[in-house]
């Protein structure tokens, strides 16, 4: 192995936005080198674990792009319609308010749900399948960046000389920290609980926003799976203190708390795979860029699941810094000059402002039993069934369809 290794761009972090990040810039012709703490093995073992990522329509082009759509080894389920009720816990089968046709958009989904392995054996493969990209994993590695470039020492390995550094490694980025940047954290007094559910009736491609007291609930179709044909993703959204008794049940209690709020339009459920729980939270970075350095994904922003547009919107900071570093390298320009990464931050920091402020603003006016406040949101949302421009936009944002 060289001592040196020279590319234009060095992605620090493989999760999903770093990983498609990387292959995104490899296959538009930019030299990247990705590297992580975790091992990436080109395959796993590929237990469905209950995990799945919501992809918006305007995302699907970007794995498209970066050679990655074509090699998930399990089928998408597209999000056909979605439903948003409300109502309390018993009445999970509450008044519709809302209802979204993408054959109203013209489109064929919304989007569409990726179990979380069938994305990463994806980027596995593809992270070790390109002529452009070096991976190093598991990898620790130094960062130091000057007005003439970065060097990144990996730590029993060869050091990266590269033009431009991303930071991928989520909301506790070291290289933001290191780089001095400052973050506003928002907690939320909520615990997010994800499991995948086996039901006896087909979900016709229809989501389900139901909007309880603690928090929302979604329920997700996916593509059938080894384990069931009818296959469903859970959000659920509880107080931390209700969300770690949940937690503590067998799997059958579980399943009926679940099923409460879920109502009986799929019949008798079943849980398949496993639960998971995470503390719910949103934080923005003051900056997105600092010398040779760029922010995208959680390490830049994170914000509630109550759109489940969280990975959208890194993946729209991917699809942006890799069309800028890519036409700057085709030009034979800095990927990681002051004036390109103005324009990445420009570009990003509003979009990521507005969706923190809009989820932000959605969890509170939905995670409450106020009279006052249900009667009032009752008010907004029938005003948009009224107005087919305003729902249309809705649609839209639903689908990922806006600039990047």
């Amino acid at each position: 192995m060289d001592d040196r290794i020279e590319v234009d761009v060095c992605v620090v972090g493989a999760g999903p936005v770093g990983g498609v990040l990387a292959c995104r810039m490899a296959a538009a012709g930019v030299r990247v080198a990705i590297l992580d703490r975790a091992a990436l093995p080109p395959m796993e073992h590929p237990d469905f674990d209950g995990r799945a990522y919501a992809i918006a329509g305007g995302s699907r082009a970007l794995l498209e792009q970066a050679g990655l759509w074509q090699r998930l080894p399990y089928a998408p389920g597209p999000i056909r319609d979605i439903r948003v009720t409300d109502g309390r816990v018993g009445r999970a089968a509450g008044p519709l308010f809302l209802h979204f046709g993408a054959a109203e958009a013209g489109a064929e989904a919304f989007g569409w749900m990726i179990e979380a392995r069938s994305l990463r054996m994806a980027l596995n493969t593809a992270l070790h399948g390109q002529n452009l990209l070096s991976v190093f994993a598991p990898a620790a590695a130094t960062v130091t960046r000057a007005a003439d470039g970065a060097v990144v020492r990996i730590t029993g390995g060869p050091q990266i000389a590269a033009r431009l550094v991303v930071a991928a490694e989520g909301r506790n980025s070291r290289l933001r920290q290191e780089a001095g940047i400052r973050v506003t954290r928002f907690p939320y007094r909520q615990t997010g609980l994800v499991c995948a559910i086996a039901h006896d009736r087909p979900h016709h491609g229809v989501a389900l926003e139901h909007f309880l007291p603690a928090g929302p609930f979604a329920q997700l179709p996916m593509a059938a799976t080894e384990a069931a044909a009818n296959t469903s993703a859970i959000v659920w959204t509880e107080r931390p203190e209700v969300a770690a008794q949940l937690m503590a049940l067998p799997d059958d209690a579980y399943a009926r708390q679940l099923a409460r709020r879920l109502g009986d339009h799929l019949g008798a459920i079943r849980l398949i795979g496993r639960r998971w729980s995470y503390p719910l939270g949103a934080l923005h970075a003051h900056h997105y860029t600092a010398e040779r350095l760029a922010l995208v994904g959680d390490a830049a922003h994170g914000i509630h699941p109550i759109a489940g547009q969280g990975l959208n919107l890194g993946l729209r900071d991917a699809a942006l810094l890799a069309t800028l570093a890519a036409a700057a390298v085709a030009a034979g320009e800095d990927p990681g000059a002051p004036a390109l990464l103005a324009r990445y931050q420009a570009a990003r920091r509003p979009d990521s402002l507005m969706m923190l402020a809009a989820t932000d603003a959605l969890d509170r006016l939905f995670s409450t039993d106020s009279r006052l406040i249900r009667a009032a949101r009752d008010l907004g949302i029938a005003a948009v069934h009224r107005l087919p421009p305003l729902k249309r936009l809705f649609m839209r944002q639903a689908m990922g369809l806006r600039e990047a």
